[in-house]
């Protein structure tokens, strides 16, 4: 008989498969959470129940591990449904955490009360994804900058002078405060979100999809302004992004989400350019290009042994 033939070898072969995919990622995941990381994030679990009364949950992350450093940029690409973005949201609190550690500046944070997030926001914020539904409409630039900082005690007229040095920071004019978002374009109200994300002097923001609701210049202009203001304040990003070309501008190192793991990390530059895993590969080369040839010369160049030159952060 045959190995081929043997009623136990697809068995075998499939755990084979099961045992060398977990091995991957455990690799990508040796020495990610770096002892100095400003947020840690350790065997991250969460699922979602599912639907019907006895169905079996929704696992969305299984064991998810990775840090970023002060003034760093991580950057976390995947596909839809990839689980990047429940990551994101585990980091702010906004789902529930069912194993794992969140590890904020040496405190464990992944089941802090309501009022403890209320504390942390001032360390911790975001920039979601839509300029277009993260702005309250009723509300005035200036009211929507001036909200966090009267929450946090500063007075009102301590809180108008803050809120011109943020329009000025974000390049919008001081009449700004006076408007309404529906007055501003969507990269313009995209730097009022940025500009309330930096409100309170955070020490990092989670960027979920930042630019993906703007047009190719526009996402360009603002992305230079989250490079200048991090140069500036040394503020450390959690970048989401599905778009490869866009963490590779980002960021200092990245992540690759792939059904709920993280199977690839390393350098931009190394990821981008040198993918070792086959979901990385899949992602570049399914990136959009608009020039024909360039689109050829990156699959010969995945196709080489080495990878190809390249730059980045």
């Amino acid at each position: 008989m045959t190995t081929n033939d043997h009623p136990g070898h697809e068995d075998s072969a499939d755990r084979l498969d099961r045992d060398a995919e977990a091995a991957q990622v455990r690799a990508a995941q040796v020495d990610e959470v770096p002892d100095d990381a400003l947020l840690a994030v350790e065997g991250l679990r969460v699922s979602y129940p599912g639907k019907g009364r006895r169905a079996a949950r929704n696992s969305v992350l299984r064991g998810v591990s990775f840090g970023v450093r002060a003034g760093e940029t991580l950057g976390l690409v995947g596909g839809s449904g990839s689980g990047k973005t429940t990551i994101g949201r585990a980091v702010l609190g906004l789902v529930p955490v069912e194993a794992g550690a969140i590890t904020f500046d040496g405190e464990r944070i992944e089941r802090a009360g309501r009022a403890r997030r209320r504390e942390l926001s001032r360390c911790l914020q975001v920039i979601f994804q839509d300029p277009y539904t993260s702005l309250n409409p009723s509300l005035t630039i200036g009211d929507t900058l001036s909200e966090p900082l009267l929450g946090q005690g500063y007075g009102r007229r301590e809180a108008r002078g803050r809120v011109a040095g943020l329009l000025d920071r974000v390049r919008l004019p001081a009449d700004a405060a006076e408007r309404l978002p529906r007055e501003f374009s969507g990269g313009q109200r995209q730097r009022v979100a940025i500009a309330r994300a930096l409100a309170i002097d955070p020490r990092l923001i989670v960027c979920d999809e930042p630019v993906s609701a703007l047009d190719l210049t526009t996402q360009q202009t603002v992305l230079e302004l989250l490079l200048e203001i991090q140069e500036q304040t040394a503020v450390a990003y959690l970048f989401v992004s599905h778009d490869l070309s866009v963490i590779r501008f980002m960021s200092h190192r990245v992540a690759v989400v792939h059904q709920g793991r993280i199977v690839e990390t390393g350098g931009a530059a190394e990821v981008t350019s040198r993918p070792r895993h086959p979901y990385t590969r899949g992602l570049m080369l399914s990136a959009p290009v608009a020039d024909v040839a360039e689109q050829r010369e990156r699959r010969r160049a995945l196709e080489r042994p080495d990878g190809a030159d390249a730059s980045a952060r």
